[in-house]
């Protein structure tokens, strides 16, 4: 069965990169410490505790809400800034890392998270500068993934708006080149 991603359509599309307009959508976020790898896993694990039943139904009791791709993470910065649905960079050792939820779901039939480090939020549409990319994802590949995506952008007269986040679409045991990896930025 395939996993649900965010519903978007693509305005332009040239090799690995695209510009796409994504649907409004709700996140289910969470806000870590550390660096990188550490805080993708320890939010992970905040947001997997959430849909797999750490929560609070409109029914009361708990419910197991379907997992969807990808896992995003953004840096976690004082001013406000437009939010995507994948995304990932750093400032400081905050990181803002998010799980788009399935679309059947409204804020109001979403079961409300038990653990108060988790909180959920609507997105409204957006439009994202995105460059698609496999392989393990670390600081480095990265930094050279926003480096080659604002390149792009620069080439075309965009100007980014948000700040580059990282999306990871697989799991774990995915073998490296098989996984889907993006960098996007709401411009």
């Amino acid at each position: 069965m395939a996993t649900e991603e965010p519903s978007y359509t693509v305005i332009e599309q040239s090799g690995d990169f695209e510009l796409r307009a994504y649907s409004p959508m709700i996140v289910a976020e969470t806000q870590v410490s550390g660096p990188m790898d550490d805080a993708s896993s320890a939010g992970f694990r905040l947001i997997a505790d959430y849909i797999f039943g750490n929560n609070t139904s409109r029914a009361g009791g708990n419910e197991k809400i379907s997992m969807t791709a990808p896992v995003t993470m953004e840096p976690e910065s004082e001013k406000i800034s437009m939010t995507a649905p994948v995304s990932m960079e750093q400032t400081g050792d905050q990181w803002r890392v998010h799980f788009v939820m399935p679309s059947q779901y409204t804020l109001d039939t979403l079961p409300k998270p038990n653990n108060p480090a988790v909180r959920l939020r609507e997105v409204p549409a957006s439009n994202y500068a995105v460059i698609r990319f496999s392989g393990l994802v670390g600081e480095k590949k990265r930094a050279a993934k926003t480096e080659e995506l604002m390149t792009w952008l620069d080439s075309k007269g965009i100007t980014p708006i948000g700040q580059p986040e990282l999306a990871r679409y697989n799991p774990p045991w995915t073998l490296p080149f098989l996984r889907r990896n993006e960098v996007m930025v709401a411009y």
